[in-house]
């Protein structure tokens, strides 16, 4: 088992610009209003990475720097991992149309943009940060992937670690080989032990043999279940819901192959 405590969260989803807005969602004050997603122009970003950037990126920079803020603490001091389902989708469908057509040519932005840890090295020069960065892939399990490797990160090296997961809808034809319904990010800042204001504590430990449809946490209203389906990084709204509530839980988040990531929370009242 793996324990950690979560002291920051910033998110962006359809009608959900920040963690307040998710929380007062999550705890049941309000009614969820679906909308567009707002892409954000992160101002941390210099003037020639900006242009360079995907919508991908900006997003996972975006959600990175609130929940930085919202943890109080050194954006650029955080070791840091950034997790997603399919990478720059958009990225792909482009690099992809150039080599299929008549002139084969990738322009160099577009090929740099391709690695996957390529928003991570754009969330370094935005913060400055010399911290160690990974990637994680994994597909719609990608979320509980890069929670598993962020915690363990946290509790082995005893350091702060910011998670990031996000996804965007891949354009046709590849939209139909794994289909993201709507755009979203998600950061975390995890702490292997308190300091400063806690939002829970998180008890981590692998569930084999659980199975998506049967065994992991589900959303209580029908709205709130159809938006955690519809992205990889939104199967996080189960563990996000219990801490809006301020209530302890147990939940099962799905891991790619079958398999789900156990959570204890134990919610800061």
């Amino acid at each position: 088992m793996i324990g950690v405590h979560l002291c920051g969260i910033g998110v962006a989803a359809p009608g959900l610009a920040g963690w307040d807005a998710l929380r007062a969602l999550l705890a049941g004050g309000v009614r969820y209003n679906p909308r567009p997603l707002e892409h954000a122009m992160p101002d941390a970003l210099p003037p020639a990475e900006r242009r360079r950037a995907g919508q991908v990126v900006r997003l996972a920079i975006a959600v990175a720097q609130e929940a930085a803020a919202h943890a109080g603490v050194d954006a650029g001091a955080l070791a840091s991992v950034f997790a997603s389902a399919d990478g720059d989708g958009e990225n792909l469908h482009h690099i992809c149309s150039s080599l299929a057509g008549a002139a084969p040519e990738v322009s160099p932005t577009r090929f740099h943009n391709s690695v996957q840890n390529a928003t991570g090295g754009y969330w370094s020069i935005a913060v400055r940060s010399q911290a160690p960065s990974n990637a994680v892939i994994g597909l719609d399990g990608a979320f509980a992937a890069g929670l598993l490797e962020a915690a363990t990160q946290a509790a082995i090296e005893q350091r702060d670690m910011l998670l990031v997961a996000y996804d965007l809808p891949m354009p046709a034809p590849l939209y139909a080989l794994h289909p993201i319904d709507c755009g979203a990010g998600l950061a975390l800042v995890l702490r292997p032990q308190p300091r400063g204001a806690s939002l829970a504590r998180l008890t981590l430990g692998l569930a084999p043999g659980a199975d998506e449809t049967t065994a992991v946490t589900a959303m209580r209203a029908p709205e709130l279940e159809a938006l955690r389906c519809a992205n990889p990084t939104l199967r996080a709204l189960a563990l996000l819901a219990p801490i809006a509530r301020r209530e302890d839980a147990t939940v099962l988040l799905p891991l790619d192959g079958g398999d789900a990531l156990r959570v204890r929370v134990d919610a800061a009242r």
